[in-house]
């Protein structure tokens, strides 16, 4: 079976980590969200697969190439322009991507999936597809209930009892909401699909082409299921994606590395001294050091090519690759990137301009006053 990734937007909410990283390519510990994606879809019988690209299109394309590594079939649809041999990523919107395949290839010829390639999910597509051929539907929405409570961050859907799309709530309030059943951006459609989507331009499946298909009263469908879904739509989604899958809460997802202690996993070529102190769930990056001295409390990600210096302290933290965490420093609830220290409720905090960057800096550079020889 086919499906298209929707891996072309910029992540503008999970700033500053989109910059450098497409949000498909987020990892939860050291695994691409897209890469779980693909394989939950491999195990349900999806095969091949095309994955609209724009913001930062070469990382992900050079990631993932053919698919071959991970037994499935990958081609990518460019959504932009060349100027003066340098790419201008300018997304078609998420149904404008569609069409702009279809017009290029035919490459939908059958029913086929869409979903956004931002989110964990263990969603069962095999129950999903049954219900969209039992209704003879064109298109089929996945939805799951959410807590009351939690409807303003979705987009909410009303459907009949026979699971037939009446009406949208974008984020309403809590006691507004005509239900508390949520769009998780998985979508199944037959390639008639295309009849409702202009031949060229952006367009968009949730704004655009969903409220054309309601209007038209054309047989479009949604179906509720229980699955997992942990949605990367802010940095606040990455911390808690992450202590669910330090903490082993992600469904068909194992920590890597080796158990060199209780809860504490660690790559390759990993350096923990005698004196250091680690309470996990944590899981440290390869070619890592930890100082005698230096204390980990979980859950937390030490990622790659980092140095804990005698002294320092993490709580519940993400420290990105290549970072030395000074003797001095405290780090507690922070997601510290590059030159950025994310705080827990999402702002940044630029560590040259805040006077920080002498208590976390990038382990590739020789400390100040040092001397190697």
């Amino acid at each position: 079976m086919k499906a298209m990734i929707l891996a072309a937007g910029k992540g503008t909410r999970v700033r500053p980590i989109t910059y450098e990283i497409p949000k498909p390519m987020i990892p939860i510990i050291n695994t691409p969200v897209m890469e779980l994606i693909l394989l939950q879809l491999k195990r349900h019988g999806f095969d091949e697969f095309v994955v609209n690209l724009s913001h930062l299109a070469k990382n992900i394309e050079d990631f993932f190439g053919d698919g071959g590594h991970l037994g499935v079939q990958l081609a990518y649809s460019w959504e932009g322009r060349f100027e003066k041999g340098e790419w201008i990523g300018s997304a078609l919107g998420s149904a404008g991507g569609m069409q702009h395949i279809q017009q290029r290839s035919g490459f939908f010829d059958d029913t086929f999936a869409v979903l956004c390639g931002d989110a964990v999910i263990d969603v069962d597509f095999t129950k999903a597809l049954a219900f969209h051929r039992e209704r003879g539907a064109l298109a089929t929405i996945v939805m799951k209930e959410v807590q009351p409570s939690e409807v303003g961050s979705y987009g909410v859907v009303v459907t009949d009892e026979d699971g037939r799309v009446r009406s949208f709530q974008e984020k309403p309030a809590p006691d507004e909401a005509l239900s508390n059943v949520v769009n998780t951006g998985i979508y199944i459609f037959e390639p008639e699909i295309f009849d409702f989507i202009p031949a060229s331009g952006e367009f968009d499946i949730g704004a655009d082409l969903f409220p054309r298909l309601v209007q038209a009263g054309a047989p479009f469908f949604g179906v509720t299921l229980p699955f997992q879904w942990v949605d990367i739509g802010k940095t606040q989604d990455l911390w808690t994606a992450t202590q669910m899958a330090l903490r082993g809460e992600i469904h068909n997802f194992k920590i890597p590395g080796q158990e060199r202690m209780p809860g504490v996993y660690a790559g390759a070529n990993v350096v923990i001294e005698d004196g250091a102190e680690i309470t996990g769930p944590v899981y440290i990056g390869g070619s890592t050091v930890i100082r005698s001295g230096a204390k980990i409390i979980g859950p937390a990600l030490i990622q790659s090519g980092s140095e804990v210096e005698s002294g320092a302290e993490i709580a519940r933290s993400i420290i990105w690759h290549h970072t030395r965490i000074s003797g001095a420093a405290f780090i507690s609830d922070k997601i510290v990137f590059g030159p950025h220290c994310i705080n827990e409720d999402g702002s940044t905090v630029d560590l040259a301009s805040g006077g920080y960057d002498w208590l976390i800096s990038d382990s590739r550079k020789e400390p100040e006053g040092s001397n190697p020889f």
